[in-house]
């Protein structure tokens, strides 16, 4: 009986450390994102042959949480506040407008196990536009976004739980201009997102 009973506090407690040695599945960030918008939306009808809807560059903070299937499968949830930024027609501005862009990608990370830890991407952009204030009123944005997001980036760990982060993305981000209640333009913001920040690992 004693014999039995050391075995099997000696498998627990084997138990017990490969546990405490196994890394938690949550990964939480915090980063500095630079948004460059590409701005190829298409001329605006009845204003130029050349004028276009521009969107302002922005730097926004941002929050992602990770959780890993396994060592290498993970899936990250990309989470900010709504945004403003200056809208400009021909370089001219002509209002603002607020948007909420959640990304939720699924990633694939290279070396889980080394102090840099490259990974890549891939997913879906939702995007909310509000506060619509163009053109006077005139004109406003329409539609939710819908689009694909590809991203790369690497994890440089400092110790067991923290770790620096460096990331881009590449987001399709599409909406309607209305003019009048018709369609002036497609609105195509498609940013280019450079983030630096720091990552915690559970």
């Amino acid at each position: 009986m004693s014999k039995t009973i050391a075995a099997i506090l000696a498998t627990l407690t084997l138990m017990s450390g490969a546990a405490s040695a196994q890394e938690s599945p949550w990964l939480v960030r915090a980063r500095a994102v630079h948004l460059d918008p590409a701005d190829k939306s298409d001329p605006v009808a009845g204003v130029g042959a050349s004028d276009r809807i521009g969107v302002s560059n922005k730097t926004i903070p941002e929050v992602d949480i990770s959780y890993f299937f396994n060592k290498n499968i993970a899936a990250e949830l990309v989470l900010t506040y709504p945004q403003k930024h200056d809208v400009s027609l021909d370089g001219a501005k002509v209002g603002t407008v607020k948007h909420l862009p959640p990304t939720l990608l699924l990633q694939y990370h290279f070396l889980p196990d080394a102090q840099f830890r490259p990974y890549v991407g891939a997913g879906v952009n939702y995007t909310t536009f509000s506060d619509n204030k163009l053109l006077n009123g005139a004109a406003s944005l329409e539609h939710d976004s819908v689009g694909l997001a590809l991203q790369a980036g690497a994890d440089v760990a400092i110790d067991k739980h923290w770790s620096l982060n460096f990331d881009v993305k590449k987001v399709q981000i599409r909406s309607d201009l209305l003019i009048g209640g018709a369609k002036a333009s497609r609105v195509k913001i498609d940013p280019l997102m450079l983030a630096v920040g720091v990552g915690y690992r559970f």
